[in-house]
Parts: C-alpha cells; sequence; structure tokens
C-alpha cells in the first residue's frame, strides 16, 4: 500500500515485542506473543474475505477489551455535550460531535469519506513512545482528540466511534490489524461494510479503497464489539504464531505452500 504524501508516518501497533527508536520514521515491529484461540474456524464475512477464529487471550485481547471499555465511558460525555452544548467543557467531544454532524449531512460511501477525512486531519501521526512514553497505547476516541495526535490504531478506534454514532450498524465495522509483507511491519486500518462490500479507512489516505484493492498486506486480526479473532490460513493448532500463520500466507501466495 503507497503511503500518501500528506500522511508520511508509519504506524506499527507494537502488538507486543515492538522494536522502535526515538526518533521520527518507521517503526520496526518484533514477533508477537502466542495468542489463545478456541472454538473452530469461522466463515463469516470477513474484510479480505478469509475465515476467522476467536482469540480468548493474548495483547490483542486485551488491549481491546481495555478500549471497549473506555468507548462506554466517553459515550456518556458525548451524550451529555450532545444535549446540553452550550455547557460542555469537553473540548474533544466537540470536536468528535462536529466531525459526526458533519457527516451526517452526506450519505453512503460520501458519509464513510467524510468521516475518513475529518478524522485524518483532526489527528496527527504520533508514535506511543513519542506521545504516551509507552510502547502500544490503543487510546479512545475524546482520549485521542484531545491530545491531537495518535498512531494508526487510534485513527480507527476513532473512526469506529464516529461511524457508529452517524448510524453505521456495529456488525458493519471491523478494526483489522494488517501486516505488510515487504517489510514485515504492523498497520491498523477500519473496515466498513456497505451494500455487502468492505471498504478501507486508513490514516495514511484520504482516498477509500475497497479491501480486494489493498495490496502488499495481509491481514491478521480483526476486532469488533463481538471480541477479536484471527485470520485464519491453515489447520494449525489451538495454540498459534502469529508469525508462522503469515509466513505460511505468504507462502501461500506464491505458490511455495505444498
Amino acid at each position: 500500500m503507497r503511503i500518501s504524501s500528506y500522511r508520511r508516518a508509519l504506524c506499527v501497533p507494537a502488538l507486543l515485542l515492538a522494536t522502535i527508536l526515538l526518533v521520527p520514521g518507521p517503526l520496526a515491529a518484533g514477533p508477537l506473543e502466542l495468542h489463545k484461540l478456541v472454538a473452530a474456524a469461522s466463515f463469516r464475512s470477513e474484510p479480505f474475505g478469509f475465515a476467522t477464529r476467536v482469540v480468548a487471550e493474548g495483547g490483542v485481547h486485551d488491549k481491546w477489551s481495555g478500549v471497549q471499555a473506555k468507548l462506554e465511558e466517553e459515550q456518556r460525555t458525548i451524550a451529555a455535550c450532545r444535549e446540553d452544548r452550550a455547557h460542555c467543557t469537553n473540548k474533544a467531544a466537540i470536536v468528535f460531535l462536529t466531525i459526526v454532524e458533519s457527516a451526517r449531512e452526506r450519505d453512503g460511501l460520501a458519509r464513510l469519506g467524510e468521516i475518513n477525512r475529518a478524522i485524518n486531519l483532526a489527528i496527527r501521526p504520533m508514535s506511543d513512545l513519542a506521545n504516551y512514553g509507552e510502547i502500544d497505547v490503543w487510546s479512545s476516541p475524546l482520549a485521542t482528540l484531545a491530545r491531537g495526535a495518535g498512531d494508526c490504531e487510534d485513527y480507527a478506534i476513532a473512526k469506529m466511534a464516529a461511524l457508529k454514532a452517524v448510524g453505521i450498524a456495529s456488525e458493519d465495522l471491523r478494526l483489522v490489524i494488517l501486516r505488510e509483507t515487504a517489510r514485515g511491519e504492523d498497520h491498523a486500518v477500519l473496515a466498513v461494510r456497505q451494500q455487502e462490500r468492505w471498504y478501507v479507512l486508513d490514516n495514511r489516505r484520504l482516498m477509500m479503497l475497497a479491501d480486494n484493492q489493498i495490496t502488499n498486506y495481509w491481514p491478521v486480526f480483526v476486532a469488533d464489539d463481538a471480541g477479536v479473532r484471527a485470520y485464519r490460513y491453515d489447520a494449525a493448532p489451538e495454540i498459534f504464531s502469529y508469525e508462522q500463520d503469515v509466513a505460511y500466507l505468504i507462502s501461500a501466495q506464491t505458490g511455495a505452500a505444498s
């Protein structure tokens, strides 16, 4: 996926052991921890079309659970500001509501595009280490908008909340963690289903692409209101290695897999 000129920062959510430099530029991700899978592979409709299995624990699961709890808290703040805008003192909530109200004036893909554009322009790309002094912080929408900075999953989470607020059903929204095949780095985007087709909202570009137009990336994890699932590419055991799964997928694409 080519990075657009207006957003040069490469986002790598260091889902576990990330090697990150204290200077701007590409962030290198290390190997991820093992994740516990439960149940059989699911062939429900997901972005990119691959089957998934539920992730019961692990770094991605824990990060997403924490975000979901914060989202519930922030919804109360947003609702209070919506009811009494004149007395709302939460500037981030005002920004969020302004984005939502502007998007409501549009329909269909134009509505998705408005959310993608507005969130991309409201947040500066910044690594978690520079922003928080920590590696791999998944921030809630109001916290991100208050700072005015975040990395890829922060953009995606904010877009998910905004699209829910304009009436997009939860079952049509997915946070997707992708692996860039050339560099072995991770990136997060929001996938939105419209008329049975998945569109990808990316902090690296203003233009939306359909999932089948995304190149040089493979989906690894997907998260929504139902929890976290891992994309499955082979009949792996109950405990699987992220790196092994991605390696299998890449080899399968190139015809090297048996």
